[in-house]
């Protein structure tokens, strides 16, 4: 007679569940295990699993059953496709109920995550509050969720930014990790990715040059690069700025001789370039190094990139002096230049520690309701620049809070030194250590430095924090002002918050770009900048107003499908019910009747890079979609000139401002910005379709005219930066191909 196994494991219980069930239930137990859990997935890769609080209930409720002796079935009906609706949290509805029978915001607020909180699981994590409309509003960690969230639910003691977010909750999902450590880790990864309203946010968050140190090719190349690591190599950095990598390069060109050219560069050479005629090259392209020696110089420089700066310098000077010795005074003169380079990189640079070899200094400044983070890089002890943060935070944060939320942010995506220097403490600075040691693998150490060089550091990243922090308030006020005074010249119902400008670049219609750039009262808000590749096949070569009309309808569009319409103000004649596009308009709100409004991406100003045509186009397009957002238009003054645009605004006469008023400015600048932005996207996409056809696009240029440009150029780059009497140096290219190949590169962009 077989056995039957009397219990098997569940993950959702992670214990024996028993088989003894009524055979409904244990139906309905296999039934629930095999269903997609209704809370949606955050899952991080190798460290969490989302917790399901539902199933949860329903396993343990079954599992905490006592078995009947009789094997008795109850009159129980399970129906699949109503489970969803069974086992949805009642939090929503109540929420709903409790708001119609008076209660404030506040105390639904807490009441849904009292809710929550019973069935919040006793481990470490990370948990999300969401409001009504399913945006996330903060995100935390805890070393205990439950006790975390259950803190929120107290009556007192919370002061008005909490009590704001509070206020806002209407749900929180929860994902558990292993450590506390993961938790911070995965925090910082959902801020930077759902970026909520009432968290510590890093705005500034440009990529860092970088020097690379190729390992893909026999002679190894240095460069400066940007973006995604993806080439193999040696990285090394941050830089603050280009600026700081291209000194660096050319002094280290001149110490190690590494060549900076591309390879097609490099394949094609025949002599060496000047680069090596000013020895800062050792010219491996032709052969004037053999293998072993070149490969030696990469040596030296990865080592010398990498800290033991000391060891390299004694090399050379003990080959220098052996080269003496042996009376070869030209190559001991070789070695005596490339110390003179070294020394020269290491010279003085405003700050350059003798105690500290690598380290971040991170040093933070609160006034006027903002706050300032100053970093300094420093690495093979020398300073390589600095670079001002202004962190989105609520002025009741404390420094310490700032800061920390900032750290964790800052190294989600970038190498991190061995010392980290900070000016305010940190709550969680030993298990900030701890995850970026998980991170980076190598040992890391947070201080707050409290006397000798490190403090003079922390002091003189400070000072230089105040002074940002002060040009920042200084350009923030008089940016306040100029949309003070815009609103007013232009007619605005309210001072515009934020202010989109439109633009469309193209030459005779090929390769067509519209371009959207958005300025707030901070400046440019480049992160929201926005281009639109024209794909109609319908439109007539060169026509803008088609094109505006394309830009303007895909923006707006996908604006109504992301912005919920309950974040819009509907016009109270509007029926219930109205979709976009049926009748009355939608109107947006003021910032001053919902603080969300402060993120909200609807603009407050549409502005027109073009003339009344371009504003009719506008106009057609907002029309149609329902929606009524103050617009206005810039035409060029006459020759294009600066200063004599002329401004078009529905209902209203044409108009120009006068030369020296500061809107006119303003405004030309915002145009400016827009034309730039049109202009480079469209010039990187006809780039790209020129390296797939060729040069062959231009007249007059066929495969043996190719041939010798590239062979003399090396790059498309290079031709392209190329001028006429450049061009005409070639063999085959007369003075009129070569004007030719100029006024394609340079010409004709509108």
């Amino acid at each position: 007679m077989s056995t039957t196994p009397t219990a098997i494991a569940l993950p959702a219980l992670g214990r024996p569940f028993p088989l003894c069930l009524p055979a409904s239930l244990w139906s309905a137990a296999l039934a629930l295990r095999r269903r997609r859990p209704y809370v949606r997935h955050s899952r991080a890769p190798d460290l969490s699993y989302e917790f399901s609080v539902s199933r949860d209930r329903i396993f343990r409720k079954l599992a905490s059953m006592s078995v009947p002796k009789k094997d008795i079935e109850p009159d129980i009906e399970i129906v699949e496709e109503d489970e969803e609706a069974t086992l949805l949290p009642a939090e929503e509805g109540d929420a709903k109920d409790r708001l119609k029978q008076g209660e404030s915001s506040l105390a639904v607020g807490r009441a849904a995550i009292l809710d929550a909180a019973k069935h919040a699981p006793s481990q470490p994590g990370v948990y999300r509050m969401i409001d009504a409309r399913g945006d996330v509003l903060y995100v935390g960690k805890a070393k205990n969720i439950k006790k975390r969230v259950t803190a929120y639910a107290r009556p007192t003691g919370l002061d008005t930014r909490i009590e704001r977010m509070l206020a806002s909750t209407r749900a929180l999902e929860f994902v558990v990790t292993r450590t506390e450590t993961e938790a911070l880790l995965l925090e910082a990864n959902l801020i930077k990715r759902l970026r909520p309203r009432f968290n510590v946010l890093l705005r500034d968050d440009k990529s860092f040059p970088y020097i690379l140190i190729t390992s893909d090719h026999w002679a190894p190349q240095i460069l400066k690069h940007r973006g995604a690591r993806t080439r193999p190599g040696h990285y090394y950095g941050p830089f603050a700025s280009v600026w700081a990598v291209n000194r660096t390069i050319n002094a280290l060109q001149r110490a190690f001789l590494l060549r900076s050219c591309s390879d097609p560069f490099f394949e094609s050479r025949t002599r060496p370039c000047l680069l090596y005629q000013i020895k800062r090259c050792s010219a491996p392209c032709t052969n004037e190094i053999d293998f072993n020696e070149y490969a030696l110089l990469v040596r030296e420089a990865n080592a010398f990139l990498s800290g033991r700066s000391k060891a390299v310098k004694d090399e050379l000077a003990g080959a220098m002096e052996k080269a003496s010795r042996a009376l070869d005074f030209e190559r001991a003169a070789v070695y005596r230049d490339r110390l003179a380079a070294l020394s020269a990189i290491q010279a003085h640079q405003g700050v350059n520690p003798r105690g500290v070899e690598e380290a971040d200094v991170f040093a933070l400044h609160q006034q006027g309701g903002f706050a300032c983070v100053e970093v300094f890089f420093f690495r093979t002890g020398q300073n390589w620049g600095n670079r001002a943060y202004f962190p989105r935070a609520d002025q009741s944060i404390s420094p310490g809070e700032i800061l920390g939320a900032f750290l964790a942010q800052f190294y989600d995506d970038k190498p991190c030194p061995r010392l980290i220097l900070i000016s305010h403490d940190i709550e969680d600075r030993q298990l900030l250590a701890e995850a970026l040691v998980t991170k980076s693998g190598h040992k890391i150490e947070v201080m707050v430095p409290r006397r000798g060089e490190k403090k003079d550091l922390i002091e003189h990243a400070l000072a230089n924090a105040r002074e940002a922090l002060g040009r920042k308030l200084a350009e923030t006020s008089s940016q306040r002002r100029l949309l003070r005074q815009l609103a007013e010249t232009f007619g605005l119902p309210r001072v515009p918050r934020r202010i989109e400008v439109y633009d469309n670049s193209h030459i005779q219609g090929s390769n067509a770009v519209g371009a959207m750039v958005v300025a707030d009262a901070e400046g440019f808000r480049k992160r929201d900048y926005r281009k639109f590749n024209i794909r109609s096949t319908e439109l007539t070569p060169g026509d803008d107003f088609a094109m505006m009309r394309e830009v303007l309808t895909r923006r707006f569009k996908r604006l109504l499908a992301e912005a919920p319409l309950s974040s819009v103000a509907i016009a109270e004649d509007q029926p219930r019910g109205h979709e976009p596009g049926e009748g009355a308009p939608i109107i947006l709100p003021s910032p001053e009747s919902d603080a969300t409004q402060d993120e909200s991406p609807w603009p407050d100003l549409v502005l027109i890079d073009g003339g009344q045509g371009q504003l009719n186009a506008a106009r057609e397009v907002l029309a149609q979609l329902c929606i009524e957002i103050p617009l206005a238009a810039i035409a060029k003054g006459p020759h294009r000139d600066a200063g004599r645009e002329t401004f078009f605004i529905p209902g209203r006469d044409s108009f120009k401002l006068p030369p020296r008023d500061p809107v006119l400015y303003f405004v030309e600048r915002l145009r400016d910005e827009a034309h730039r932005f049109a202009v480079g996207s469209h010039r990187r996409r006809r780039m790209r379709d020129l390296r797939e056809a060729g040069l062959q696009e231009i007249a007059g240029i066929g495969p043996t005219r190719k041939r010798a440009l590239l062979h003399h150029f090396g790059t498309l780059k290079a031709i392209e930066r190329a001028a006429v009497t450049d061009l005409m140096q070639v063999d085959g290219i007369s003075a009129e191909t070569a004007r030719r190949i100029y006024e394609f590169f340079h010409e004709g962009t509108a």
